[in-house]
């Protein structure tokens, strides 16, 4: 199970960012575990997420769905921003 990182940027602010439930709803329902969140101490604009994927093919395809939109748009993720890192 390869573990990511993704970082971008956010518009609503970071405590708005860290107390949604929609990324552990949006990710949950993709079997990936061991979710875990950074702030850029600064620049609060930056985050980062931490996670464990099972099948990074369901993950790509579900970031191009309506709910992933939905889910970034309510947590003020700036979709172009988004850079994902995959452990080597």
């Amino acid at each position: 199970m390869p573990t990511i990182i993704a970082h971008h940027k956010i518009t609503k602010g970071a405590d708005h960012w860290l107390k949604s439930p929609k990324r552990k709803e949006f990710f949950g329902a993709l079997g990936i575990t061991d979710i875990r969140t950074f702030v850029d101490p600064g620049d609060q604009t930056r985050v980062a997420i931490l996670m464990d994927v099972p099948d990074m093919n369901a993950l790509t395809k579900a970031l191009q769905s309506p709910a992933a939109a939905e889910a970034m748009a309510s947590d003020g993720v700036v979709p172009e921003s988004i850079i994902v890192m995959v452990e080597q």
